[in-house]
């Protein structure tokens, strides 16, 4: 049985490996990760979620005390949310929709993925994503609610990627996603697990549920789509299965302020 002291260092470290993997935040471990760590750390990635949400939720307040209109408290909690993420999502999006969208052939799509410059399909992308997300949050509006839906909707969406890791190959032997690993089946549920916790929490057990169907039938079309396409999946296809999820379960709960 593993001693307490050596637990809570694995799961500090397994931590600060998830935040340095999806987010800007200083907290990257001293010393490299080895062998299969990022892929063990994978359970962690919601919770570095929740703290992306509850960066946006605190702006957000932090703007409507001041007394913003909603429209505007959403844009700045949605900038606060990309930043603190490094906008890593946002660019895996926007890369997907360029090489899926643009190019003809496997290699041409991987090599537009790779590109930094952004075409057409990509700006399209974005300006869907952050369209929907702050018309989301701008219908919910109550502060209190807006937080709750940022931390349900950052920590779910993430929830998702090490099942999506686990059961759809890398399209290439290099890349973000190719070395991370594939992730063990208990970080794979602890994932899991903690997302459902957090979007019942936030949204109640029935809303929970039709987002829970949202994001298992947008992943698999993802899903379907980068192994037609590409072979697999990569950094880019990981970023855009979060933003999606992200959208959905906004959407959700914008949908329960308006039903009341």
């Amino acid at each position: 049985m593993m001693p307490r002291d050596q637990f809570l260092r694995d799961v500090i470290a397994d931590l600060r490996i998830a935040a340095s993997f999806v987010t800007i935040l200083p907290v990257a471990p001293s010393k490299p990760a080895a062998d299969g760590a990022v892929a063990r750390a994978t359970w962690a990635l919601p919770v570095a979620g929740l703290a992306v949400g509850l960066t946006g939720a605190l702006v957000y307040a932090i703007a409507s005390r001041f007394g913003l209109a909603p429209n505007l408290a959403a844009l700045l909690a949605l900038a606060a949310t990309a930043l603190v993420a490094g906008a890593l999502h946002e660019d895996g999006l926007a890369d997907t929709a360029d090489g899926l969208g643009g190019g003809r052939t496997r290699e041409r799509k991987l090599e537009i993925m790779r590109d930094s410059r952004i075409g057409t399909y990509g700006v399209c992308a974005l300006i869907l994503s952050f369209g929907l997300r702050w018309s989301a949050l701008a219908t919910i509006a109550n502060p209190w609610a807006v937080a709750l839906a940022l931390c349900a909707a950052h920590t779910a969406a993430r929830a998702g990627l090490p099942a999506f890791m686990s059961q759809v190959a890398p399209a290439r032997p290099d890349g973000l996603s190719a070395s991370a690993g594939s992730p063990p089946s208990r970080s794979v549920a602890i994932a899991f697990a903690v997302g459902i916790l957090a979007l019942v929490l936030a949204l109640g057990p029935g809303k929970a549920l039709v987002s829970l169907i949202l994001l298992a039938l947008s992943g698999l079309m993802l899903a379907r789509l980068a192994i037609r396409q590409i072979g697999g999946q990569t950094g880019d296809i990981l970023g855009a299965f979060e933003q999606t999820g992200e959208i959905l379960i906004l959407l959700v709960a914008a949908a329960v302020q308006i039903g009341g």
